[in-house]
This record gives C-alpha cells, structure tokens and sequence, in this order.
C-alpha cells in the first residue's frame, strides 16, 4: 500500500483532515453531542446512553481525545471525559473559517 504523502499537504490541510476523520463517525458524534448536552464531565455512564459495548466506547473516547475534542481525567479507578472548550472553539473557528469560502456560482456543465 502506498504512503499517503501528508507531509506534501499544510499543517491546516492536515489537522483539518484529522479532525474530519475524528468525526466521521455516529458513535463520535453522539459522544460529543451528549457531552455537549450535559455540559459536565462524565464517566462510565456513556455506555448506558451508545448502544454499543465498553471496548468500542473507549476506542472512540481515544480518537476524540487523540485531536483534542475531548479531555479526560482520572478519578480512582475511572475517567472522567468533558469537552475541552478551547480546543473545540478553535476547532469550530477552523472549520467554519474552511466553510466561510465562499463558492461563485459556476458555468458547469456536469
């Protein structure tokens, strides 16, 4: 298989495109919209509300938390997960920045 050659794309190319993957996914999104709902840190409690089972909760935990969306800490034997406001409002300010451009309209025949 091929290397995917990001060194040739910018730093903002790039981390745009890792946050996008970070939040390809339902079960990520529901993480972060029930996160977003709660407003507080969490733990454990998110698999009561996915239908899904402890490992994979804990597999999209990292992928948030691996960009930065997310933060967690540890309190005795489990973690605590919250949305890390500065990174998510940067993050928001990036891709709404990226969506800002705005598109002419164009003579396209396809």
């Amino acid at each position: 298989m091929g290397l995917t050659k990001t060194e040739a794309f910018s730093e903002d190319q790039n981390e745009l495109a890792s946050l996008a993957k970070a939040l390809a996914h339902p079960a990520r999104i529901a993480i972060l919209q029930h996160l977003l709902k709660i407003n507080a840190c969490i733990c454990g409690d998110l698999v009561d509300v996915l239908p899904l089972s402890q490992p994979t909760v804990s597999q999209h935990l990292k992928a948030l938390k691996s960009v930065g969306l997310i933060k967690g800490c540890i309190e005795g034997t489990s973690v605590s997960y919250c949305i890390d406001a500065a990174r998510w409002n940067l993050v928001r300010e990036r891709f709404g920045t990226f969506f800002d451009t705005l598109v002419a309209e164009q003579d396209c025949s396809c």
